[in-house]
């Protein structure tokens, strides 16, 4: 199993009415920027473990680094409700830079569904930035004011879903299976990796089985259609320097069929004013698993 070179210290914040996970590393040090890292759906904090691994020493001398579970996610408590909205993850994150950065502008870096969320928040927060790294959040496809109606309704019968149980998780009968689930949606995540990973994604539940630590919940749509000029607005706010890094292989294609392409992305990203692109080469989505040294070697560039 992966041995992690850094471990990193657990510890439990309050943020809007929730106890929030957090992974720290390194002590606080007012002379650098805190970098605040925020994983994706489906995922935890831990999974930045391998990038704070490769990180190197002189890049940690002096430097925190955090990593939280989103609401729902990982250790962090589960909301009062039965489904998720955007703005609350904003909201989450506003409060996790007072607790731990207070005026200090932070070094932030999101993946996949955090990467919208950081991209968002950097411009509604432009002074709170120093950096940004945007890490395959690609935001969602355009949508229509006309779709409304159908969006709404499958809203609301996916929340019936959810409480007759037909939106719950899948169980394993081990780390092992979890593992085994790992690798097969990650062909390129070695077995060390995955077996690690598999012990911070999920837990044993009251029966033995091993449940992925993410609320159900989160699979329900957002009630709300995908506004691209008000995303747009939000890029066009931002004053820190954006790096938006993608992985070698297009994974959109295959997640959406056509309906939005990495040529749109590109597009909407004209939009940031200070701007750079990067691309990972030989990793998938999960960029940060799969060449965690070439992501720390960006993240250092980037932001020294």
């Amino acid at each position: 199993m992966y041995q992690a070179r850094r471990p990193a210290h657990s510890e439990f914040v309050p943020v809007r009415n929730l106890q929030y996970h957090v992974l720290r590393w390194g002590e606080p040090a007012p002379m650098l920027p805190p970098l605040v890292l925020m994983h994706g759906w489906m995922d935890v904090a831990a999974s930045w473990q391998f990038v704070v691994d490769a990180f190197s020493p002189a890049f940690l001398q002096g430097r925190t680094i955090i990593a939280a579970d989103w609401r729902g996610f990982g250790l962090t408590e589960v909301p009062g409700h039965d489904n998720y909205w955007f703005p609350d993850y904003l909201a989450d994150l506003d409060g996790l830079l007072d607790h731990y950065a207070g005026e200090q502008p932070v070094d932030l870096v999101g993946h996949s569904m955090g990467g919208n969320v950081v991209m968002l928040y950097a411009g509604v927060r432009p002074g709170r930035i120093r950096r940004l790294i945007n890490l395959e959040g690609f935001g969602m496809p355009a949508t229509r004011p006309e779709k409304a109606p159908k969006r709404y309704a499958q809203w609301l019968d996916e929340l019936k879903s959810l409480h007759r149980g037909e939106l719950s998780l899948k169980t394993y009968a081990d780390a092992d299976g979890v593992a085994r689930r790992l690798m097969k949606t990650n062909p390129r995540l070695g077995e060390d990796k995955a077996q690690w990973l598999a012990r911070q994604w999920a837990r044993p539940n009251a029966q033995g089985q091993w449940q992925i630590l993410g609320d159900a919940a989160h699979k329900i749509v957002n009630a709300q259609l995908y506004r691209v000029d008000e995303v747009l607005a939000c890029f066009s706010a931002i004053s820190a320097p954006v790096l938006s890094v993608e992985a070698s292989d297009n994974q959109m294609d295959q997640w959406w069929q056509g309906k939005y392409t990495l040529a749109e992305f590109h597009a909407r990203l004209q939009s940031v004013p200070n701007l750079q692109q990067a691309v990972i080469q030989d990793a998938g989505h999960m960029l940060h698993h799969d060449q965690p040294a070439q992501l720390a070697a960006l993240i250092e560039d980037f932001v020294a």
